[in-house]
């Protein structure tokens, strides 16, 4: 009796996890996959306006249209436990990504991430981008008259003028507004080299992976996680931000403790230019500018419903070399549903031999890959463990359409499909 009472209370613990609400696809059986000690001695009734119907979970319900389900979840059928609300969705479908992008903080200039005082020849601490009125979190858009992008432009644009003795015309944005300053460089004793008084970073962010895009709507998601400042670790505002092609050059192979990187360049806006409209913990999200063409999937497929991932062997699209895509096997080790907050929904591990080989595993810029299951987008990379680079973290693509707004029930927040 004891032995059956605590494994009656595990199986409790485990569907009172589950979320209040659930989504599934018009057209598709409202399945929710279970652990089998659980499946066994579950018992699933529909509690809408009906008398309640009692359904085996392998069988649930056909979804035919759509509309909020009331169902009860118990145990045995005596006991019950949750009652949860299945949403029947219109079926959304997408091209699967797996190209890789660049991701430009905002579209052009540099950004002032702090003041940093300079020693002068007299011995004195001066800071004459401070003394013009520039502040952490200005935009620097143009040296004199020169559209800049990149700190070593910026470095080389002020050796130049403090060489000359000359002063430097900066158009800079603060929020909506822009004007113009200018700062005379100072030579720094402790740097050997002129300054200006500024900590600045150029636009770029890095390289990630497109995760999918609706060629009707062109709205895409990518990375499958926020991007952060490293300074403040607070999501950054990327409204004014955007995405680009991106190529990969080389690979630095992951080992343990020390998690590999794809080491690209950014290609520009020939094939691959878009929006980001939303940074959030299930990735970014905007509207792409032209359409892509993906060599593996040419057409749409369907999105699974997060409760429908299963664990078992899938596959993940990624670039290692160049810009072409190609198909990588994996699998899906633990589906957790209860992690919704951090978006590690998925469990996962490489198991292709050449991914293996070349990359060691899950590394950086492969965030946002896209994983296929039963031809079904189901999830997207997003970490990897850095004690053990062969495994990660993935998160439903059925959280990201939420984010992006491609749910009739999405979060609040500013409308992409709109």
């Amino acid at each position: 009796m004891v032995f059956l009472s605590c494994v009656m209370t595990w199986q409790a613990k485990e569907i009172s996890l589950l979320p209040d609400r659930q989504y599934v696809f018009a057209g598709e059986p409202l399945k929710i996959n279970f652990p089998a000690l659980v499946e066994r001695s579950l018992r699933i009734q529909v509690c809408n306006e009906e008398p309640a119907q009692g359904l085996k979970p392998e069988m649930f319900l056909p979804a035919g249209g759509a509309g909020p389900v009331k169902v009860r979840l118990s145990l045995l059928g005596v006991i019950p436990v949750k009652d949860i609300t299945v949403s029947v969705l219109p079926q959304v479908k997408v091209i699967p990504g797996g190209q890789s992008i660049g991701v430009l903080l905002h579209s052009q200039g540099v950004i002032v991430m702090g003041r940093s005082d300079i020693l002068n020849q007299t011995g004195r601490f001066v800071n004459p981008a401070a003394d013009a009125g520039i502040k952490e979190g200005d935009i620097i858009l143009k040296i004199n008259g020169e559209a800049v992008r990149a700190e070593d432009q910026v470095r080389e644009l002020v050796a130049q003028a403090g060489a000359e003795g000359r002063e430097l015309a900066l158009e800079v944005k603060r929020g909506e507004k822009t004007f113009q300053v200018r700062v005379k460089p100072v030579f720094c004793k402790e740097t050997l080299r002129y300054r200006m008084g500024l900590l600045i970073r150029d636009s770029t962010a890095g390289i990630g992976t497109l995760t999918f895009y609706d060629p009707e709507k062109m709205i895409y998601g990518a990375l499958g996680h926020v991007i952060t400042d490293l300074k403040t670790n607070q999501p950054v505002d990327l409204s004014g931000g955007k995405v680009t092609g991106a190529s990969v050059q080389s690979i630095h192979r992951g080992k343990r403790g020390q998690p590999g990187e794809k080491i690209g360049m950014f290609t520009g806006d020939t094939d691959i230019s878009g929006t980001i409209a939303k940074n959030t913990k299930m990735g970014i999200f905007g509207r792409l500018q032209k359409p892509l063409e993906n060599q593996i999937f040419q057409e749409p497929i369907p999105v699974a419903p997060a409760v429908q991932v299963r664990e078992g062997e899938a596959e993940i699209l990624t670039v290692l070399n160049g810009e072409k895509v190609e198909r990588f096997t994996i699998e899906i080790v633990k589906v957790n549903l209860q992690a919704r907050q951090n978006g590690k929904g998925l469990v996962i591990k490489i198991t292709d031999p050449r991914l293996l080989e070349q990359t060691g595993g899950i590394i950086q810029g492969m965030s946002g890959s896209p994983i296929i299951q039963d031809n079904r987008l189901v999830g997207a990379v997003t970490h990897v463990f850095v004690n053990d680079p062969t495994r990660g973290y993935g998160v439903p693509a059925e959280w990201m359409l939420q984010e992006a707004d491609m749910l009739p029930e999405a979060s609040e927040g500013q409308r992409l499909a709109s």
